[in-house]
């Protein structure tokens, strides 16, 4: 092993180690992270946390990256067995499962913006893993006459939504992808109540209910079954 390669794994092994402390601080600090007290928790000066992150911002991309990247690892996951409604319910119950498992992650790429952070656009190819196994499905399921069409959208919605639908689902009508996109929001709604304490002394049935939901945003899509 030459002298680069063994930098580059110790350069490695060291950012994973600082992201790990890091997400441990997002539970205690949510967004509001400082590479001070995480060169702090590792024993290290923070100018030596300087050389893997430059900033704050820096670090928070890096983790909003990484958790996007979980997501949608997790869905893409979901296998092409059963209808294309199973299928729908089936990365639904995929993303609130890794929500449920990783709720600080989730409340950093869903919850409310942090104060003076832009993402990047590095962030977008991870952030948009869901949405494109989602546009797989609905698209596959245009095709194969097993999703409503139902009224067309017109206007500069429409003419949105035809483009969003060449992105991820070519050749499905624009309503059916503005439907999914819709659906997609509600799933996302769907996660953050029930994480963020909405549920509280109401549903104790958690898993049910969310089922109970996808299935009506289910049946708003258009899927049939």
């Amino acid at each position: 092993m030459t002298a680069a390669s063994i930098r580059a794994r110790v350069r490695a092994e060291m950012t994973d180690e600082i992201k790990a402390v890091a997400r441990r601080h997002l539970a205690t600090d949510g967004a509001n992270l400082s590479l001070r007290a995480v060169a702090r928790d590792l024993g290290m000066a923070s100018s030596a946390v300087y050389r893997y992150f430059s900033s704050r911002d820096e670090l928070l991309t890096a983790l909003i990256i990484d958790a996007y990247a979980g997501l949608g690892a997790a869905a893409e996951a979901v296998g092409d067995d059963g209808d294309f409604r199973a299928r729908w319910l089936a990365v639904c119950h995929a993303v609130r499962d890794w929500a449920l498992a990783n709720p600080n992650e989730w409340a950093l790429i869903y919850g409310s913006p942090v104060p003076g952070y832009r993402a990047p656009q590095d962030t977008v190819a991870q952030a948009i893993r869901v949405i494109l196994r989602i546009g797989v499905i609905v698209h596959d399921a245009a095709a194969a006459g097993r999703v409503e069409a139902g009224t067309p959208v017109g206007g500069a919605l429409g003419a949105e939504f035809a483009a969003v639908a060449d992105l991820v689902a070519p050749g499905t009508p624009p309503q059916v992808v503005a439907r999914a996109m819709a659906g997609w929001i509600q799933l996302c709604g769907a996660v953050s109540a029930e994480l963020f304490g909405q549920l509280n002394n109401t549903v104790n049935a958690r898993r049910d209910f969310f089922e109970y939901q996808m299935l009506g945003t289910a049946g708003f899509i258009g899927f049939a079954g």
